[in-house]
């Protein structure tokens, strides 16, 4: 009997002669060379992506039919034993994609603004008021309007970053140990420092955290590059890639200890 996955994001991996290739432990995020276990599921995933992707309004660089901006985007696999002991892989992509949703194989944010939007759409309307306003007041030639426009601006960014705090404050990591910590304590603890934009968005630590979340045994780790560039020389079509330093590098250490 074929095992049916009820979750909707494992993608099951047959095969008696793969459980050689599973490493005796988790390998390091930050190397260049991933498990062969992790290749197979690549390439199964980079079949998934060419077969799929003229559906998708994120564009690529293949072929002439979509439009807007070429863009390339990393992509992670999770090697997974979940908690009914079958092989598997999640997989995921850094940052977001084009177009109204996310296809439905893809292990999804840890905050979904499309449904956790109670204080992000409240906080971008305003920051939008605000900036029409800056607008209207720089027009006019008035000292008193000119200084207004700069009292606006400053009080714009000190929201804007209000926000972004707040946002960050709603992705929350579990570790391997079941503990969980949010953004800002997690890059407080690791060097007293902000999260960078994006931080939270990356492949590997949304892999790791929907694993740990759902009983599932991270066994192998991978992360590759699918599209092309506006400057070739910035990433390359399927290549692996580390994970990144600046954003993940406090997160993964927090989560894998």
């Amino acid at each position: 009997m074929v095992y049916q996955a009820t979750d909707p994001f494992f993608v099951p991996l047959a095969g008696e002669e793969l459980a050689s290739l599973i490493p005796s432990q988790l390998n390091d995020p930050f190397g260049l060379d991933p498990p062969e276990i992790c290749k197979i599921a690549v390439a199964d995933l980079c079949h998934y992506i060419e077969a799929q992707q003229g559906n998708w309004e994120q564009n690529f660089g293949f072929g002439t039919a979509k439009e807007g901006r070429v863009k390339g985007k990393m992509f992670g696999v999770l090697v997974v034993e979940n908690k009914d002991g079958h092989l598997g892989y999640l997989a995921t992509f850094s940052g977001k994609f084009t177009g109204p949703s996310q296809p439905r194989i893809f292990v999804p944010s840890l905050f979904d603004v499309s449904t956790n939007n109670h204080f992000v759409t409240k906080g971008m309307l305003e920051l939008g008021s605000i900036s029409k306003h800056i607008i209207s007041l720089e027009a006019k030639a008035e000292a008193e309007a000119q200084e207004l426009a700069v009292a606006l601006r400053q009080m714009r960014k000190e929201k804007s970053q209000a926000l972004q705090e707040e946002l960050f404050r709603n992705y929350n990591f579990l570790n391997s140990a079941g503990e969980e910590k949010n953004l800002l304590d997690i890059f407080a603890d690791y060097n007293s420092m902000k999260p960078p934009s994006g931080a939270g968005e990356c492949a590997a630590p949304k892999l790791l955290h929907y694993a740990f979340k759902h009983n599932m045994r991270a066994l192998a780790i991978a992360e590759f590059w699918w599209g092309k560039n506006a400057r070739p020389l910035e990433r390359i079509h399927r290549h692996y890639y580390p994970a990144c330093e600046n954003k993940c590098r406090p997160i993964l250490g927090y989560m894998l200890g």
